[in-house]
């Protein structure tokens, strides 16, 4: 079974949330649309460190993320394959920063590139 400390790191995890100078948690979230500007957008929690498929009810997005918002204080890396499969050195992963972001110019490792509609995973940690 799970120790309480297992359990704890779990359901933090679980919450996605984050104390901010003693405020009341607050959830961190992604914000995903399928079009711009802003069309077709939806609010994903934010899980840190753990690798978020777009299948079961989120495959409507699978391939077709044209914008995201990344919450302030963390760094989403979004992938083309799913498993969030792919190299930090290659074309197939981008890595963002807090802010949003037209996935048609995008930073990657050779320059600038177009991540329109190639998402199919993504994971997200605090920085």
């Amino acid at each position: 079974m799970f120790s309480t400390k297992a359990f704890f790191v779990a359901f933090v995890a679980l919450v996605g949330a984050q104390v901010v100078s003693g405020a009341a948690l607050v959830p961190a979230t992604i914000t995903a649309c399928s079009g711009l500007p802003s069309n077709g957008c939806v609010t994903i929690p934010v899980v840190s460190d753990v690798c978020t498929d777009l299948t079961g009810g989120l495959s409507f997005l699978n391939q077709e993320i044209s914008a995201v918002v990344v919450p302030d204080g963390f760094v989403c890396s979004f992938y083309e394959e799913f498993g969030c499969l792919g190299s930090q050195n290659a074309q197939n992963v981008v890595v963002l920063t807090g802010g949003t972001w037209n996935m048609f110019s995008v930073p990657g490792i050779a320059g600038t590139q177009d991540f329109n509609d190639l998402t199919s995973s993504f994971s997200c940690s605090p920085i």
